[in-house]
């Protein structure tokens, strides 16, 4: 993609009616930052005059709400993604389940895949989430369940937020929907 020189802005008009001057790096940053669509980062950097920070959180909050909405959808197609850690001491598989299989196939989704197969292999969850723990004495905490955990390439994260992020950029639902690990010399 050809790098955008700094001079070049978007003149936008506020609901105020104020003229404001927004780099269009600004816009490329943004939508770099959050996978959002042009307009949406448009259209968040001009509600908060173009603050980037706040634009970020709209566009956080606003991929979160879709989200939910397309937590009903049927996820029906999907990749199993196998991860074997150097070495081949431990490994991990996982089913990732989308609406299409156009979106299956996507290097993003296969990505995603790939990156929570390795979050299996390294933290090794119990559960999937809260909902899929047994009921018993013993609480299911973020260790135990694999939505909850932080996410190893950022902490800052969860492994809900990072789907909830990709949900945003393809549009459609996802969902793990089972997962194995193993450790040489262990069973069960």
């Amino acid at each position: 993609m050809p790098k955008l020189p700094n001079r070049l802005f978007l003149l936008l008009t506020s609901k105020t009616g104020e003229r404001l001057k927004i780099p269009a790096v600004n816009v490329k940053e943004l939508r770099n930052q959050s996978g959002a669509g042009v307009m949406d980062c448009r259209n968040a950097l001009l509600e908060t005059e173009g603050d980037m920070e706040k634009a970020l959180q709209i566009l956080k909050q606003k991929g979160f709400l879709e989200a939910q909405e397309k937590a009903k959808r049927a996820t029906t197609e999907g990749v199993i993604e196998a991860y074997i850690h150097t070495g081949g001491r431990i490994g991990a598989m996982v089913e990732v389940n989308c609406e299409t299989d156009f979106v299956a196939r996507t290097d993003e989704f296969k990505e995603l895949a790939h990156n929570l197969a390795m979050q299996v292999a390294a933290v090794s969850p119990r559960f999937i989430s809260v909902d899929d723990a047994p009921t018993s004495d013993i609480e299911p905490t973020e260790a135990s369940c694999l939505l909850l955990q932080p996410y190893i390439k950022d902490p800052a994260k969860t492994v809900q937020d990072i789907i909830t992020e990709t949900i945003a950029r393809v549009g459609e639902n996802i969902k793990v929907n089972r997962f194995a690990r193993f450790e040489l010399g262990k069973s069960g």
